[in-house]
């Protein structure tokens, strides 16, 4: 197994998990960035084994888009509603790592065993790439502040794209560029639907948000 795409593989799965692990906003937004720097890497590879321009073209989308612009985005989020951004979770700590150390031992199962042999050379990355999907579905369900929710969904999306790259997948560019079109579009729509939230509930946390079951 090559050792790069080992390294880059662990460390959006790490990502996965320091996400649940971290109380500080600012850095689930770094570690998001850091994450999407992986699959940048990741992407990247594939450029240069195919020399495909469309395929550079999608890495400079995805560079721009998933690690600058979100982090931009995501740090003006943390300064402009720190008082109302929350990290919390409706697990505590300990209760979290034994869920997460579930699903990874439930990502590499025989549940999925047919889905980690479709390259066997990459069995292993596969189950990695699983373990992060199911983890970033716990993020999403956990986390009681949106912020940690919006990047659970991102995080997830980052895992389907590795499971693609590992399993041999073909994903044509103009496919690639319209999901990095949909994402900066949904980024923005978050960051005005967000500052609306915070208006109305002066708070960014779904717990509080008491008036929506009236």
């Amino acid at each position: 197994m090559n050792m790069n795409l080992q390294f880059l593989a662990m460390t959006i799965f790490l990502t996965t998990i320091f996400f649940h692990i971290i109380r500080r906003n600012s850095y689930t937004a770094s570690a998001y960035a850091v994450q999407s720097l992986a699959v940048v890497l990741l992407l990247f590879r594939s450029f240069l084994a195919t020399g495909s321009l469309s395929m550079l073209l999608t890495v400079i989308l995805v560079l721009a888009i998933k690690v600058f612009l979100a982090l931009h985005l995501f740090s003006n989020f943390v300064k402009k509603y720190k008082p109302g951004v929350s990290a919390t979770a409706y697990l505590n700590l300990p209760l979290t790592l034994i869920v997460v150390a579930a699903l990874s031992a439930f990502a590499h199962s025989r549940v999925f065993a047919p889905l980690a042999a479709i390259v066997p050379e990459n069995a292993a990355l596969l189950s990695l790439g699983i373990a992060g999907m199911l983890i970033s579905l716990l993020l999403m369900v956990n986390r009681k502040g949106i912020l940690s929710q919006i990047i659970g969904v991102l995080s997830l999306e980052n895992s389907i794209v590795v499971f693609g790259l590992f399993a041999g997948l073909e994903q044509s560019a103009i496919l690639q560029i319209g999901i990095m079109f949909n994402i900066l579009v949904w980024l923005i729509i978050t960051s005005i639907f967000s500052s609306m939230i915070y208006r109305h509930f002066g708070a960014l946390e779904t717990a509080e948000m008491t008036s929506l079951k009236e």
